[in-house]
């Protein structure tokens, strides 16, 4: 063979087999999560999971000034869990070599990236924001190219009430105006990760990857936009947090890391709901455990957060949003469902990270102390030795009575709205009454409009006490337009596609033109409502003082400083008169209220009247 024929054939054959090498490298990791991180984090230890057939076989090793805290290796091979310190380490590349037999198999690039100017120190949402709660499923359709995925089980079926119908990341950003219009400062969107169960899939509670946006929503850039499109009009972004579990097509359950990720009887036992056990001093233990550690339904297999491999992935997921997508908040799924020692450390170290960050558990539970025992430094958890660290939950017990009181007209003893002013009565259990979220339903529960049949004025009177009363008021997606739906006839009817959010609807919702009389009426009153609170902060951080409701006419005060207001919500059928002398505690020498909804003015110096079923929001002058 000519001497230069052979000096190519080695070559070529050199570079065939250094891309052999090269690709046999890139099919020893399958995965690496977190994908990347950040520099200059308050806690410097990351925890990098690294994903491969017989990965743990190899050693590990990190580039030169970097410090391999640990290697821990699990009874499944195919996992490695290595912990570095990246204390004092400026943003970089970083390269982990893997070693067998003292030579080096493979190497692998981890990028730690630059954080955003005072990062840590960014503002969340507090009780001067109003949250508009939607299922981006059921929202809009800005992209229908996306609606469903040759990858993912479920395809889009929009006359499927359970099924997928097409929302997207794209929809929301196209209507954000639409969301500003009506006085909201937040969003929260129900969870956006991928979701590969086979059906019911839309609610994105069931989780197969928490790295990426489901490719039905978008990717995770558009995520990445959505945030920066909100935080432009001064608005912020909550995400829908699960650290309960996952669903049953996360790639992990296919090959466990350990035996006890998850909780596990072996395999599948359902949880009880009962989350009184986790304070009932009798509870017995199987009890206690089958709530915290039994499936919330089959398909969602429940996370083992007192595994520590589990909590600090699931801290670091959290945390690597928080810093990818500039989030302002989470809301919690089944917060009370966790290991509690678990929960509290994922919290804390959240917030240890982020001192203002506003985080809100779902504890659906029927009495205030129940609720108040999972609020941060309660003094009734407090007695057993706990404290959750959580800086907010949400008060389901308002929901409840405004569920029925505006259906209870006639003066009684413990029906109307001496039910709302007892919810308020309790307050004294929480630690923070400013940083409670308050709301008249959401995307588990029975509509409003569907319980009271479309009633303006009652929908009025409870809107106006969401927006005034101390906490954080939520509004869930479509109320303000009159949208109703039986939860008895399944989830979909009170999850149903806001109109407009298609093309080809018949009826849009989005745009003053393309509103029914009827849903314009809802809007215009919900609008002025909530870009009024905007303005005023006696309803944000003010003191509250009620009075016992008379006759089925409840008021009550928000005071600062410099700012009073006066609300007097009248649930009767008949007119009622106001005397100004019962409330001169408040009133003290103010002698003018200007109704913020009708504009009109009243006179606190004599009697005055106000109509049945219906409410006064006064500043007073």
């Amino acid at each position: 063979m000519n001497p230069i024929r052979k000096i190519k054939a080695f070559f070529k054959w050199s570079f065939l087999f250094c891309c052999f090498i090269s690709l046999k490298s890139i099919g020893q990791i399958q995965r690496v999560e977190p994908p990347f991180w950040y520099a200059g984090m308050k806690n410097p230890e990351l925890q990098i999971v690294f994903y491969g057939k017989n990965i743990a076989e190899n050693e590990v090793s990190v580039s030169d000034a970097v410090s391999i805290k640990s290697v821990e290796k699990t009874e499944n091979p195919n996992y490695l869990f290595v912990t570095i310190d990246t204390k004092d380490l400026a943003a970089q590349e970083l390269l982990f070599s893997f070693s067998k037999n003292k030579k080096v198999v493979f190497t692998k690039k981890y990028a730690l990236k630059q954080r955003r100017e005072n990062s840590a120190s960014r503002k969340s949402y507090d009780a001067s924001d109003m949250i508009y709660l939607l299922m981006p499923d059921r929202f809009a359709n800005g992209n229908p190219k996306n609606d469903s995925q040759k990858a993912l089980a479920e395809k889009a079926d929009r006359n499927n009430p359970s099924g997928r119908h097409g929302g997207d990341i794209e929809g929301i950003i196209q209507n954000l105006d639409y969301i500003q219009e009506l006085g909201a400062t937040t969003l929260w969107s129900t969870p956006l990760c991928e979701d590969n169960d086979a059906q019911g899939s839309y609610h994105g509670y069931g989780q197969s990857d928490v790295y990426r946006i489901d490719p039905r929503y978008g990717t995770n850039e558009d995520y990445l936009k959505l945030a920066a499109e909100l935080h432009k009009r001064n608005m912020k972004l909550i995400m829908d947090y699960v650290t309960n579990h996952w669903g049953a097509a996360h790639w992990m359950m296919k090959d466990l890391p350990t035996y006890d990720w998850i909780h596990q009887f072996p395999g599948y036992a359902q949880t009880n709901y009962r989350m009184t056990t986790q304070f009932d001093p009798n509870a017995s233990k199987i009890d206690a455990k089958m709530c915290m550690d039994g499936w919330f339904v089959q398909s969602m297999p429940d996370l083992n957060q007192s595994n520590s491999l589990v909590l600090n992935y699931l801290i670091q997921n959290a945390i690597w949003w928080i810093e990818y997508t500039d989030l302002d908040g989470f809301r919690v799924d089944t917060y009370s469902y966790n290991d509690k020692e678990g929960i509290s450390k994922w919290t804390k170290a959240i917030t240890d990270e982020y001192p203002n960050f506003n985080i809100v558990g779902e504890v659906w539970m029927q009495d205030q102390a129940q609720m108040a025992y999972w609020q941060k430094d309660s003094k009734v958890a407090a007695i057993q030795n706990y404290n959750s660290h959580l800086p907010s939950v949400m008060d389901f017990t308002l929901m409840n009575a405004l569920a029925t009181a505006f259906d209870e007209n006639q003066t009684s003893w413990d029906k109307g709205l001496i039910k709302v002013y007892d919810n308020f009565t309790n307050d004294f259990l929480y630690p923070n009454t400013n940083n409670i979220m308050t709301f008249i339903e959401n995307h588990d529960t029975q509509r409003f409009n569907e319980l009271y049949k479309n009633d303006f004025k009652k929908y009025q009177m409870a809107m106006s006490i969401l927006a005034t009363v101390r906490g954080i008021p939520q509004l869930y997606y479509g109320s303000e337009i009159g949208m109703a739906g039986n939860k008895n006839e399944g989830d979909g009817a009170i999850r149903l596609d806001f109109p407009g959010g298609w093309q080809g609807d018949s009826n849009n919702a989005f745009t003053k033109n393309g509103r029914t009389v009827e849903q314009q009426q809802f809007f215009d009153f919900t609008s002025k409502l909530f870009q009024w609170r905007k303005t005023n902060e006696a309803v944000h951080f003010g003191k509250m003082t009620h009075y016992l409701p008379e006759n089925n006419v409840y008021v009550y005060f928000r005071s600062t400083d410099k700012k009073t207001v006066m609300v007097i919500v009248n649930n009767g059928l008949n007119s009622a008169v106001i005397e100004p002398k019962r409330f001169q505690e408040n009133i003290k020498d103010f002698k003018l209220g200007k109704d913020v909804l009708s504009g009109k003015t009243v006179d606190l110096k004599s009697e005055f009247n106000i109509e049945a079923q219906s409410v006064l929001l006064l500043e007073l002058e």
